[in-house]
């Protein structure tokens, strides 16, 4: 189970964990396929839980599971669950997408999948040089919202020249457009680099609009979760 931390054996074994209360609740609640489940005596108890038939179930310790997982205190159950096949993201009309490009930490793309759940976002696609969606650190910080938002991993460069001409394709830039003077409609693509690089030069050459959140005092950045958000709100504010 503790193979599970490393991307190559997410990968060659086709599953990942789930950790925590509110994760394995949501979990539990979606159509996503667990294989085996460690709960304590305490958490299986709770009459709410709806435990899927045919799935092996062990009772185990708060400190086992402490052990075997990456939460520092875990009162409650991991999970083994079968990753979901990837479908391709394709923007459709009035819809937004989220993209992002090397965001590297787990945190972050977790907090950003989460995002694109609370604005109803069709889904998320990563760059192949982002953190990896099914890293458990990631899918504790999306708080349930991995069970809902698609994430498609691609070579985003190459994806977003796909794309058809007339869709606008938006990405945050110190030296874009103010965001609050502008009437945005959330369809299209929202691109979100790195806190340190900001956009690679190939995805940058595919925006058809710069974005800028304009600031007052004298921080250097904004973490991306937080930039996306703005300017996520600015996209739906006459929704």
């Amino acid at each position: 189970m503790q193979q599970l931390h490393q991307k190559k054996y997410r990968q060659r074994l086709g599953t990942f964990l789930v950790e925590g209360a509110k994760s394995l609740r949501e979990l539990l609640s979606s159509e996503l396929q667990p294989e085996r489940l460690l709960l304590t005596a305490e958490f299986a108890a709770d009459p709410g839980l709806r435990l899927p038939p045919g799935v092996p179930v062990d009772v185990v310790s708060a400190e086992e599971l402490t052990r075997l997982g990456t939460l520092q205190t875990n009162d409650a159950g991991l999970a083994v669950v079968r990753t979901p096949a990837e479908l391709p993201l394709r923007p459709q009309p009035g819809q937004l997408l989220l993209a992002l490009d090397q965001v590297r930490d787990p945190g972050n793309v977790g907090t950003l999948i989460r995002l694109a759940d609370w604005y109803g976002l069709q889904g998320v696609v990563l760059s192949d040089t982002c953190a990896d969606a099914w890293n458990p650190k990631t899918v504790s910080a999306t708080m349930g919202s991995f069970t809902r938002v698609p994430v498609w991993q691609r070579d985003l460069p190459a994806w977003l020249q796909e794309l058809p001409q007339e869709l606008p394709v938006y990405g945050a830039d110190l030296h874009g457009d103010n965001v609050h003077r502008l009437q945005l409609r959330p369809s299209g693509v929202l691109v979100m680099g790195s806190e340190s690089h900001g956009l690679t030069p190939p995805v940058e050459a595919c925006l058809t609009q710069r974005l800028h959140i304009p600031g007052r005092g004298q921080a250097e950045s904004l973490n991306v979760a937080i930039s996306a958000a703005i300017l996520l709100d600015n996209f739906f504010r006459n929704g």
